[in-house]
């Protein structure tokens, strides 16, 4: 054979070489293909997260309807949250992620030309729920495609070291596409950065067709729709609300819900109290500090665990931290003290995540792990969605302070629940350590 034709051959065998590397179930590739899902979703999502609530007002909402829209946002999550996770689990996990991935797209485009026509609230509304619908398709599929993948493939390692590695990576990713997002809307406008979202969410949408693929999972097929959606939701029932130790840890998701506004409201309050309302760079910078601080964090969960005998000693511990920085984010009236209150916030629900999500995954059944893991986001989304509205009127009537105060007094129910589940001395409540 010349040269030129066993260029040719390779040439032809590579998409196939490809291929086969992309698919070998191996928990080095289930790893790689979560590694690069997390990094290209939080990078399309992360445009926006610095200058949402200034493209709101932009638009000509009051605080009170900007915050009434992302409420709508987490009430279609909310609405959407089991059903989204019943395709996880009887249509596929990557069926489930691909459809989010397109939803999110179609709705970020629509989202933009509302703002282009400074659309109505009522316009608002049904555009923040489609939203929250793409999200739904992704959150529980993710981490319940992740979690059978590693089982399948016998991964010996440690899940939180590989959830808090992804959260690392995507805290990466959301340093870089906040900070673009601030730089790009000063640079441009405030659409634009919606504009960069939708190009990477295309992507994270050909990355999921090709890469991710349903291992140590069958989708339960055969049956009709009423029978699927009875016998999936009665077993989530069992391996979830009527476990003990789910049951009280997502009751306190609630309570944690005010932290999609605290993040939110952070961006206007910077400015306000940095002077200049048209540095957006300077709004961005929220989101840029939770970022680098959730890739802290994440990297550090290792380490923090190790000065914790149980994981929920560690939640109730950061949980109560957290409450504390948020009421001091409202007594505290200066730039530079809020940023670095807001930098110890996203240290501790960086650290917190990940556990809470290994002490959950721990009691749950593979089979319905999506749908469990999306009924507790659901009442994290309910938690925001309720006290959105509320908070965000407290904002026009008393200023940021005042409801970041109001918002620590809510997130403080959480912890008598958190002491509820220690008590039920959960299996997978204690912390082992790996010998090295």
């Amino acid at each position: 054979m010349d040269k030129s034709g066993a260029i040719a051959n390779f040439i032809a065998a590579f998409p196939f070489f490809l291929y086969h590397q992309l698919m070998a179930s191996t928990p080095k590739k289930v790893k790689l293909t979560y590694y690069l899902l997390t990094l290209f979703s939080t990078l399309a999502a992360s445009f926006i997260w610095g200058i949402n609530t200034l493209f709101l007002l932009d638009a000509g909402l009051s605080n009170t309807s900007a915050f009434a829209a992302n409420a709508f946002f987490t009430a279609g999550m909310v609405l959407f949250e089991i059903p989204t996770g019943l395709v996880a689990d009887t249509k596929g996990r990557g069926k489930s992620y691909e459809l989010g991935s397109a939803t999110l797209l179609i709705g970020t485009l629509i989202y933009w030309w509302l703002w282009q026509i400074h659309g109505p609230l009522w316009a608002w509304a049904i555009v923040s729920v489609i939203l929250g619908l793409g999200f739904t398709f992704l959150s529980g599929a993710m981490e319940a495609w992740l979690v059978d993948a590693l089982n399948a493939t016998n991964y010996k390692g440690q899940l939180e070291s590989v959830l808090a590695r992804g959260q690392a990576l995507g805290g990466t990713a959301m340093l870089l596409g906040s900070v673009a997002g601030g730089y790009i809307a000063q640079l441009i406008n405030l659409g634009a950065p919606y504009l960069f979202r939708v190009g990477f969410l295309g992507v994270t949408l050909l990355i999921s067709i090709f890469m991710m693929r349903d291992l140590g999972f069958t989708p339960q097929k055969g049956l009709g729709l009423a029978k699927h959606i009875k016998s999936v939701l009665t077993a989530a029932m069992e391996n979830g609300w009527r476990n003990r130790s789910v049951k009280f840890l997502m009751l306190s998701a609630p309570f944690a819900g005010i932290g999609i506004y605290v993040f939110y409201a952070m961006q206007p309050y910077l400015l306000e109290l940095y002077g200049n309302p048209q540095a957006y760079s300077v709004a961005g910078l929220a989101a840029a500090i939770v970022a680098a601080a959730q890739i802290v964090g994440g990297l550090s969960v290792d380490y923090v665990r190790r000065l914790f005998r149980t994981r929920t000693g560690l939640l109730i511990t950061t949980e109560a931290i957290g409450v504390a920085v948020i009421a001091l984010m409202g007594f505290v009236a200066n730039f530079w003290a809020v940023v670095l209150l807001l930098i110890l916030w996203g240290l501790i629900f960086a650290v917190a995540m990940p556990v809470r999500h290994a002490y959950l995954n721990g009691l749950i059944a593979s089979h319905h792990r999506a749908t469990v893991l999306s009924f507790d986001a659901l009442l994290d989304s309910a938690g925001g969605a309720v006290t959105q509205p509320f908070l965000g009127r407290s904002a026009d009537v008393f200023g940021y302070p005042a409801s970041f105060v109001i918002s620590a007094a809510i997130q403080v129910g959480a912890l008598p629940l958190l002491i509820a589940a220690k008590r039920t001395h959960a299996p997978s409540d204690p912390i082992t350590i790996p010998a090295h």
